[in-house]
């Protein structure tokens, strides 16, 4: 694994929430985040079928454009029941005129289910891929996930997304259901941190 040796990481998204989470995290190794909404960076067609194809086009797209090493995340959920969709394509099932509406999707999601006649527990799970790049096309890829099962009704204030209606496997609660922190330690995305940090740690 190549480390990360620069002081200055380029966090492909223009999502303030994800930003702010990656500089948390980084934040004892001493590296300063940027987020390309900062730079003004466009932001690139996601025209692959897998997640680790899309976080490679966000973080290479934007080390090419910067000449800083950058960062990318592209994440969603898989149902079994539905051949692993909505897969790449969750944040498009929650896709409306007037911006996304997950509560829709979800529903979507759990009518599929009904429409194939799933046997229950519809088994689940939440997928992150982190890709990590560098402007000379160097690349290091950090994926993570969460087994669980989905829930009806939904469940829970707490979250985004489709987190009210996904119960992760060993818990009675869904991810709406809990803290922001207890659901930062069983969370995909974190699976991933876990795994993206070592290539911080000195050699």
């Amino acid at each position: 694994m190549r480390k990360f040796t620069e002081k200055k990481l380029l966090v492909a998204t223009h999502n303030a929430g994800k930003l702010e989470e990656i500089s948390e995290l980084l934040k004892p190794y001493g590296i300063e985040c940027v987020g390309a909404k900062e730079l003004d960076l466009a932001v690139p067609a996601e025209t692959e079928t897998t997640f680790v194809g899309n976080a490679r086009i966000k973080a290479h797209a934007a080390a090419k454009a910067t000449g800083l090493p950058a960062l990318s995340d592209d994440s969603g959920i898989e149902v079994d029941c539905l051949g692993g969709a909505p897969g790449v394509y969750t944040a498009d099932w929650a896709e409306t005129p007037n911006g996304r509406d997950f509560k829709m999707a979800m529903e979507k999601t759990w009518n599929e289910c009904e429409k194939v006649g799933a046997d229950r527990p519809r088994t689940a799970r939440f997928c992150s891929t982190l890709v990590l790049a560098w402007p000379d096309g160097h690349e290091e890829v950090f994926e993570g996930e969460c087994q669980g099962f989905l829930v009806w009704p939904m469940r829970g204030e707490e979250g985004h997304g489709y987190d009210p209606m996904f119960q992760p496997k060993g818990s009675n609660k869904t991810f709406a259901e809990m803290t922001h922190e207890r659901k930062n330690q069983l969370s995909h995305r974190a699976d991933a941190f876990r795994k993206l940090t070592a290539a911080f740690e000195p050699a």
